[in-house]
């Protein structure tokens, strides 16, 4: 299910708890809603919402933790193309046929990424064969001098280096909050939302819409908070994706 589907549903349950709230309130007489008994509904509802409060808080900052995460590896993995493209430049006309490997391996790196979102899709982790054409070719190289094998040296460490970065996006591509703990934050936040509706005096429950309007705006709000953390939590594949324009901009500048 995707994040669309999931806020959709949960803003559903939210509100309909709400209304549900709302009904049992006129259905009830003010006997079995005394001021003592509003009071502990009050108190468990203030602590219920502090631990959802909490736990949204730290959900969002955590997806938004991962969401940067994963911009700056994009970043990395971009300066590491370029960078290995004027390394071979310095190295010499040897490392022309290395020059041409680094084009042809960006592509398909760039597919890589961009479709491992797509959980459907995914498969064991393997390096293109560009990516294997490219090291064999830096490994391949002869250098005649102390400067040349120096170069050669960083070279191959900064393959390693976007190696790395390309692993730890394909190691955390199928993060994501646990279905068990977004249940039971939706079910905290349905409580909460029927609490709301219980505590409506029965003249108001029957008259006012602002009561109606007010529950819509909330569990909209909360629904846009699920959305946001789950689309935040998966940057490649959703309406928030990180831009591939960084790495096809890299090898458009390659090829000049």
């Amino acid at each position: 299910m995707n994040a669309l589907n999931v806020s959709i549903v949960t803003f559903a349950l939210i509100f309909a708890s709400a209304l549900v709230g709302m009904r049992v309130r006129i259905a009830m007489s003010e006997d079995n809603l005394r001021e003592e008994v509003r009071d502990v509904i009050k108190l468990s509802t203030g602590l219920i919402g502090t631990m959802a409060a909490l736990v949204l808080g730290l959900l969002i900052a955590s997806a938004k933790g991962t969401y940067d995460t994963k911009s700056a590896q994009v970043r990395q993995i971009t300066s590491d193309i370029i960078l290995i493209d004027l390394e071979l430049e310095r190295y010499g006309p040897e490392a022309r046929n290395s020059r041409i490997a680094l084009r042809e391996a960006v592509p398909p790196l760039i597919g890589q990424i961009w479709h491992e979102g797509d959980r459907a899709k995914m498969s064991a982790y393997s390096a293109t064969a560009e990516g294997q054409d490219l090291v064999r070719s830096i490994q391949q190289l002869q250098p005649d001098n102390d400067s040349k094998h120096a170069l050669q040296e960083q070279l191959l460490g900064t393959v390693a280096n976007l190696a790395q970065a390309r692993l730890s996006l394909f190691t955390e591509s199928n993060d994501g909050i646990p279905a068990p703990f977004l249940v039971i934050l939706i079910f905290w936040l349905a409580i909460i939302f029927a609490s709301f509706g219980l505590l409506v005096r029965p003249e108001h429950a029957r008259h006012s819409r602002i009561v109606v309007v007010t529950f819509f705006v909330g569990a909209l709000s909360v629904a846009s908070a699920i959305f946001l953390i789950l689309e935040m939590g998966r940057p490649f594949d959703g309406l928030m994706q990180i831009s591939s324009d960084g790495p096809r901009q890299a090898l458009a500048a390659l090829d000049r």
